[in-house]
């Protein structure tokens, strides 16, 4: 089985393109929901007891969460340490399943693959992008955050261009759903015939 990870900085349409593998019938591991299913039951108990009045009925607040912990690199290690090692066993899970299922090929859905030095625990890499302009109006149009905000995300993640260059596979998002779906069914055709190469 080949573990493709796919990344890409905000707006740039990585959640639109995880969709469309899972559509080309590959099972796609959603780092961003198994932290949302864990936030929501299971990780609810420690994350109230390391950083109190962060929950609410059995559930993590997570605006108040986020509040709590983004200026503070020490409260963010404590945070990771707790969500971590449960989203390693869901991960497990994932994999398990899809080999249960003789898949192929699965995506795991990793925002922050390079921040958090994933791209070691799999076999090839997508980059999904667009033009800087695109990505802002995009961004913008969803109308949950405006320029600044957009900025500061922006600055935390590493850049599009550095991405690109350690990507085995870019899609570009900037020209509609068909050429990605093309683009994903020549991926899953070549990526079966790479080594595997995760650590």
């Amino acid at each position: 089985m080949r573990i493709l990870g796919l990344t890409g900085s905000i707006g740039m349409g990585k959640s639109t393109t995880a969709k469309l593998f899972a559509e080309a019938g590959v099972p796609v591991y959603d780092a961003d929901a198994a932290v949302h299913q864990l936030y929501e039951g299971e990780a609810a108990p420690a994350i109230e007891a390391a950083f109190p009045g962060t929950t609410e009925n059995g559930k993590v607040d997570r605006p108040k969460l986020s509040a709590r912990v983004v200026h503070d690199p020490a409260a963010i290690k404590q945070l990771e340490q707790i969500v971590h090692p449960m989203l390693g066993v869901s991960r497990q899970k994932f994999f398990a399943d899809a080999e249960a299922a003789k898949a192929p090929v699965v995506v795991l859905d990793i925002p922050l693959l390079f921040e958090t030095g994933g791209e070691k625990r799999v076999d090839a890499v997508v980059v999904v992008s667009t033009s800087p302009e695109l990505q802002r109006e995009r961004v913008l149009a969803r109308g949950t955050m405006d320029e600044a905000k957009l900025d500061a995300i922006i600055a935390k993640q590493t850049p599009d261009a550095e991405k690109r260059k350690r990507a085995d596979f870019v899609v570009d998002t900037s020209h509609g759903l068909e050429p990605v779906r093309a683009q994903i069914k020549d991926i899953l055709a070549e990526v079966v015939k790479m080594p595997q190469r995760r650590a």
